[in-house]
């Protein structure tokens, strides 16, 4: 019911209420419009450029451009890995307009099945990359087709000059250029650069316009990556290494060449190295058998056993392995003694042959012994008993101390991947027999690199180093150079003991068991070592020499492994100082001539 007005003052109060519904309609309406228009304004004024991008985006494509890895290069500049232009095919399904026709190219000139390709064409995506690493001429007679969907972009694949050289130290790459092993992978933010983006003006069904060119962000190349090894001298020892592997029937040879005060690695390889160009072929020389025992080929095995070959086929067993060192370890028995002044260069010892322990027998090389000799001759004899006599003088508590002191039960922190620790006894289950094993260098086992280093420090006057293979970086835009730190450590043995373990060291070579080392011209210092895999008896041997030049101020050290030769001889004065020697014959005139700093 309607309400009824009856005097005038109802009609006045009436109007006033209508007025004021008017007014406050109006100024709700005003209200909108004005945030309406303030929020268009910060849209269009101050977001204009956020709200233009967002809409670029809608209507772009982005392919991505990939960035050339960094070079590695040896410390003379000779390129050891850098890259190779390739391509990278992909299609665009909503810009195909003759799916048959780009099968049809693809299959022609790829050779991949037309099934495949069927798939990738059709795949409702927004890209569907089709093969990478395509050479660049094959990718120009794509692009000669003229048919629409297909892209072909700039690529890099890496490649290796020497193929084979330093396999295990470099490392390799994956497909997509990040690094696998080696120092690929150890510095791959260093020689990884940044991809850049090729961006294509699509409409909204994703297809690009025609008359809007394609926008660039350019990549960015990674770091080059300078080192410390020498081209010639992985050269050198690869040669020898294999030589001597193929002389001596042997599973395995190492050789290790650095600067014992620096830390810089010079040469290092296990041979055979594999192609680096194609890390995915297997060279391994282990032979191929089944549960059974038969003989079988590479081809036959699943993709899980294959797996398991390459890797040992990639595997450094000169930083990745352990074994017992044998009779290179008496000079850091040597030098403990020396240091805590338990023997001196002229004190006589006798050996009739072996040294009775508790009640175990310890044989010396030389089974009707040594006779009389001072302990510089022991050393040259490289005779057993003087060293377990040794051992058991610095006793259980103070060998470990001397152990933990010059680092043996550290890595040395290589810049290489997987470094193998120590194998030692705990200190409490080391009693007189384990340690008159361990003062002769077996029953624990450490790597071929940490024994280097460890040498390095007792002959370089005492101080602990780095071993290294990278030197520095060079930025590819700046031209900037960092250079890595590896700075001498603190000082392990004195200064009196590093003299005269390197005059001991010396006439090993000279006159005794390492005298197959000694380079006519040069003054060398070495040991000798021989030592039987286990299980004991088993007729298995590790031959191996360790020698460095020149003896009274050392530049350079060398270490030689042969492990499991099977041609006659064992001895490592037989078998493995000869490869320091025609290595040094080599190495040490070209060292000569050179500013062999080697950082």
């Amino acid at each position: 019911m309607k309400r009824r007005i009856e005097t005038k003052d109802d009609f006045h109060r009436m109007r006033f209420r209508c007025r004021r519904k008017i007014v406050l309609f109006f100024l709700l309406c005003l209200a909108a419009f004005l945030i309406l228009a303030g929020r268009t304004l910060w849209v269009c004024v101050f977001q204009s450029s956020y709200y233009t991008q967002k809409a670029k985006e809608l209507h772009e494509r982005e392919r991505s451009i990939k960035a050339a890895r960094g070079r590695i290069l040896d410390r003379n500049g000779t390129v050891l890995a850098e890259n190779k232009s390739v391509c990278t095919i992909s299609v665009i399904h909503n810009q195909i307009t003759d799916p048959e026709a780009v099968i049809a190219c693809l299959h022609q000139e790829l050779g991949l099945s037309e099934e495949f390709l069927r798939k990738r064409v059709t795949k409702l995506s927004s890209i569907e990359r089709i093969r990478s690493n395509v050479d660049p001429a094959i990718g120009e007679r794509i692009r000669q087709y003229g048919l629409a969907g297909i892209k072909v972009d700039e690529d890099y694949k890496r490649y290796y000059p020497y193929d084979t050289l330093a396999s295990k130290v470099l490392g390799f790459t994956g497909g997509d250029n990040q690094g696998i092993i080696g120092l690929e992978v150890t510095y791959d933010d260093i020689l990884t650069g940044e991809n850049g983006l090729i961006l294509a003006t699509t409409d909204a069904r994703g297809v690009e316009l025609d008359g809007i060119g394609e926008g660039r962000v350019e990549p960015v190349p990674g770091n080059d990556l300078h080192l410390t090894m020498d081209r010639n001298i992985q050269m050198y020892a690869e040669q020898l290494a294999m030589q001597a592997m193929v002389q001596n029937r042997a599973k395995a040879v190492r050789i290790i060449v650095m600067d014992p005060n620096t830390g810089g690695i010079l040469a290092m390889t296990e041979v055979p190295e594999f192609h680096l160009n194609d890390p995915f072929c297997y060279i391994g020389q282990d032979r191929i058998v089944d549960v059974e025992g038969n003989a079988v080929t590479y081809e036959s095995l699943s993709v899980e056993e294959q797996q398991k070959y390459l890797n040992g086929m990639w595997r450094n067993g000169c930083i990745n392995d352990t074994y017992e060192p044998g009779s290179t370890f008496k000079i850091i028995t040597a030098a403990a003694a020396l240091e805590e002044k338990l023997v001196t260069l002229e004190e006589q010892f006798f050996c009739p042959g072996y040294v009775m322990v508790e009640d175990r027998r310890i044989r010396c090389s030389k089974t009707n012994g040594h006779g009389s000799q001072n302990f510089v001759r022991g050393t040259m004899n490289s005779c057993n008993p003087v060293f377990v006599t040794l051992g058991l003088r610095l006793g259980p508590e103070k060998y470990y101390e001397y152990f933990c002191q010059y680092g043996l039960l550290h890595k040395t922190g290589i810049d290489l991947p997987g470094e193998a620790g120590t194998i030692m006894h705990n200190p409490e289950n080391i009693g007189p027999v384990e340690l008159a094993t361990i003062s002769f260098g077996q029953s624990f086992q450490i790597s071929p690199i940490r024994l280097l280093a460890t040498v390095s420090a007792v002959i370089n006057g005492g101080y602990e180093i780095t071993p290294h293979v990278a030197a520095y970086a060079v930025d590819s835009v700046t031209g900037e150079k960092t250079v890595f730190p590896f700075p001498q450590g603190k000082q392990i043995v004195s200064r009196d003991t590093s003299e005269k373990m390197k005059y001991i060291l010396e006439q090993v070579v000279a006159e005794g068991t390492g005298k197959n080392g000694y380079v006519e011209g040069f003054r060398i210092g070495g040991k000798t070592a021989t030592s039987q895999t286990i299980p004991r008896g088993n007729g298995k041997y590790i031959a191996s020499y360790l020698g460095f030049a020149p003896a009274d101020n050392p530049e350079v050290i060398a270490i030689a492994i042969i492990e499991e030769p099977s041609a006659g001889g064992f001895y490592g004065g037989q078998i493995a100082a000869p490869v320091i020697r025609q290595l040094f014959e080599n190495i040490l005139p070209y060292m000569g001539g050179m500013d062999y700093n080697v950082k």
